[in-house]
């Protein structure tokens, strides 16, 4: 075991851009973000991440808003075109890292169970870099929830005060320093690689 702590990692906007609006190609942004206000959008999206199927919340929000029903289902349909692609330099830096001799990675994620196979099956690195993925929706737990962080350290026989959790939400990195992990909020991939290399990972500058 290395002396370098446990690196536990976020997934949508640290590793896969996720940006939802994408999902109507051709649509002005505008009138997007006012639907997405006018449905509620996050703490709608928020449930298909706490364990709700895709069907059942898009027959919920339908149900509500009959008049949005094709922008809805729009969005279940494409959701994949609003996951456009990695990270800038987050897949090297998974690559380096692996390579390095580094204690091995995890990562934590809030992500719907259904587009999580579809994702990682579109993102072979997903489902090889990491010792364990603690999903959401398959544990109907939520980040910044401290029983997420504690499946996560239960499961892996891990000390929270030995982990390094790297997220882009300020909520989610204050729930993991909470639990006692330190914690990393994530701008972009060169800002993180500086502060790996401070902590003493073998990896390039």
């Amino acid at each position: 075991m290395s002396d370098t702590p446990t690196l536990v990692f976020d997934v949508g906007n640290v590793l896969i851009q996720w940006a939802p609006h994408l999902a109507f190609p051709g649509r002005d942004r505008q009138d997007i973000e006012a639907f997405f206000d006018e449905v509620g959008f996050a703490v709608w999206n928020m449930e298909q991440d706490r364990g709700r199927t895709w069907a059942e919340g898009v027959a919920h929000l339908t149900a509500l808003y009959p008049h949005l029903s094709d922008l809805i289902a729009q969005y279940d349909r494409n959701w994949q075109l609003s996951v456009s692609g990695p990270v800038s330099g987050m897949p090297e830096l998974l690559a380096e890292l692996d390579q390095s001799g580094a204690d091995p990675l995890f990562a934590i994620t809030n992500f719907s169970g259904e587009k999580w196979a579809e994702t990682r099956d579109r993102f072979p690195f997903l489902a090889n870099t990491f010792a364990d993925v603690v999903v959401s929706a398959h544990e109907r737990r939520l980040k910044p929830e401290p029983a997420i962080y504690d499946t996560l350290c239960r499961r892996n026989g891990l000390d929270p005060r030995a982990c390094f959790f790297i997220d882009d939400s300020a909520l989610n990195v204050a729930g993991a320093r909470h639990v006692g992990m330190r914690a990393h909020h994530f701008k972009d991939a060169q800002t993180l690689r500086r502060e790996l290399l401070a902590l003493g990972f073998q990896i390039a500058a």
